[in-house]
């Protein structure tokens, strides 16, 4: 066990854990802490208190000392120098022509550092901005690319409830959201309606989750059967926040009746409980079979086949001789050369053929002999 105090150093920005070192602040003083990154002004948000080991990071720093006036004026100076600095950097976008949003800017509290956060949808080569934004500043700059949460969280707003966004006003971590949590607590799952200011499911959907896992734990879910002092029916519909349950049942006259209980009143069916009676469900009209379909579509296919070749006639290509065809039709002309396959068309083609000419007519008598 270590006693630590908490201090926060943004407004909803997470919390750490600092060594207090013989000081004891409370919360909402104003102390001067050791960080990774050197010395930093926070505010004491959780008193002094023991906690194990595994809940702090070691080695823990301490608490250098309780900040003074001198030190709070410091802190508002840098606020003043950070609205400033971010007015200059986006001018230095604009002139750099970069696919890049400023979101926010930080310096640190010995003002060896100035921080830019922004947001891109892709890698963004801002060297020249760097090497601009450090001729202007004299300092070390550093651009950090963040999230859409993380902007959201920076930049604040109200919620569909009408209340500051919960990430920028108490929540110091992300929890996973899942659209399984929207579906079982019933919720519509229209993308507007269960989203954030940041487009991303809302964090708010995480607060009720558990409670509404230990009563879908109880019951069966809807669609299934469940005892009730009425009898046993078929669930149709669970409310988790006010812990009833809507249930058909038969009644004596063969007709189904819907009735409401609390969860206490009803449980999960045993061995021994017989099975709800159901409705008898509606005829439905058949669908005309899958061969069927197939051959209206064929039949369908073949209509506009040829309802397409009334359209577009194509004209009918001529026939190619072969040579042993050649030397049958020459036989049969008696020496003449067949129009048909050869000269008739390479003269619809526009060239000359070889079978043209009393030349190729002696040629094809003396291959007759």
């Amino acid at each position: 066990m270590a006693t630590v105090i908490g201090v926060r150093f943004k407004k909803a920005g997470k919390v750490y854990y600092f060594d207090p070192s013989g000081i004891w602040p409370r919360p909402g003083d104003c102390v001067i802490v050791e960080t990774a990154r050197g010395v930093e002004f926070g505010e004491v948000v959780t008193g002094s208190r023991s906690v194990n080991d595994q809940q702090i990071v070691t080695p823990l720093k301490k608490v250098v000392r309780m900040a003074t006036e001198e030190d709070i004026r410091r802190a508002e100076n840098n606020e003043r120098r950070e609205k400033e600095a971010f007015t200059v950097c986006q001018e230095k976008i604009l002139k750099h022509k970069l696919d890049m949003k400023l979101v926010s800017v930080e310096i640190t509290f010995d003002n060896s550092k100035i921080i830019f956060y922004f947001t891109a949808n892709g890698r963004v080569d801002f060297r020249e901005l760097v090497k601009d934004l450090a001729g202007v500043f004299k300092i070390r700059i550093e651009l950090r690319q963040i999230g859409v949460r993380d902007e959201a969280k920076m930049l604040g707003g109200l919620g569909a409830c009408g209340r500051t966004i919960c990430c920028g006003a108490f929540l110091g971590d992300f929890q996973p959201v899942s659209i399984k949590m929207a579906k079982e607590q019933n919720l519509s799952l229209n993308p507007a309606k269960i989203s954030g200011q940041c487009g991303r499911l809302m964090c708010c959907l995480n607060y009720e989750q558990e409670n509404y896992e230990q009563v879908h734990k109880r019951l069966p879910r809807v669609g299934k059967d469940i005892v009730t002092p009425d009898g046993v029916g078929v669930i149709t519909e669970i409310n988790v926040i006010k812990e009833r349950v809507r249930v058909r049942i038969r009644q004596d006259d063969d007709s189904f009746d819907v009735k409401e209980y609390d969860i206490d009143e009803v449980r999960r069916p045993g061995p021994g409980d017989a099975a709800a009676v159901r409705e008898t469900p509606r005829p439905q009209e058949r669908r005309p079979r899958r061969a069927q379909a197939a051959e209206e579509a064929e039949a369908k296919g073949e209509e506009e086949t040829e309802d397409r070749k009334r359209r577009y006639p194509h004209q009918k290509a001529p026939k190619n001789l072969s040579t042993d065809q050649f030397f049958e039709k020459l036989k049969e002309n008696g020496g003449v050369t067949p129009v048909s396959g050869t000269r008739e068309h390479r003269r619809r083609r526009g060239g000359r053929g070889r079978g043209e000419g009393p030349a190729q007519e002696g040629e094809g008598t003396k291959k007759e002999e």
